[in-house]
């Protein structure tokens, strides 16, 4: 998993974390029967290659600049065919995607996120969803997906506020 520091560090460089990331998605793709696509690809990379989270609009010019099709409809195709393999995550409040650190192992999304910069960390949640899953089975409800969004402010952030 990334570390938190890291994410937000804007010097953080993603090199290792892409090569890796197009690693376990082509392991993926295969164990599932799936084709990762150039185009699909691309958009990984170009996921994992920001150090904030990416809306699909965000995406179209660098596709545009290596030949694809760059209409919404296909960058939506990739996204949601990396989302459902796990291989990114969206962040609902900011309607953008972020590499998932973790894929080979399927979990539900946490992340904190600065208001002020937008960067976006994935957290780590295994005692919150056992508090959630004991809450939800006292009121006889079955979980189906969950999705944590911390707002607040980065450490750089807080420091340029004062």
């Amino acid at each position: 998993m990334l570390e938190i520091n890291d994410a937000f560090n804007s010097d953080h460089n993603h090199d290792h974390c892409v090569s890796g990331a197009l690693d376990n998605a082509k392991v993926i793709c295969q164990e599932s029967g799936q084709r990762l696509t150039p185009i699909r690809e691309l958009v990984l990379r170009l996921v994992w290659s920001s150090h904030k989270p990416l809306g699909a609009y965000e995406l179209l010019p660098a596709l545009a600049d290596a030949g694809f099709n760059s209409a919404p409809p296909t960058v939506y195709r990739a996204l949601d065919f990396l989302h459902q393999l796990g291989l990114i995550h969206k962040i609902g409040s900011l309607n953008a995607f972020v590499g998932c650190s973790n894929p080979e192992h399927p979990h539900p999304s946490a992340f904190m996120i600065c208001r002020e910069c937008k960067t976006a960390a994935e957290i780590e949640t295994s005692e919150l969803q056992e508090s959630f899953n004991r809450v939800a089975n006292t009121h006889g409800f079955q979980l189906e997906e969950e999705n944590i969004e911390l707002l607040g402010l980065c450490s750089d952030c807080r420091g340029s506020e004062s």
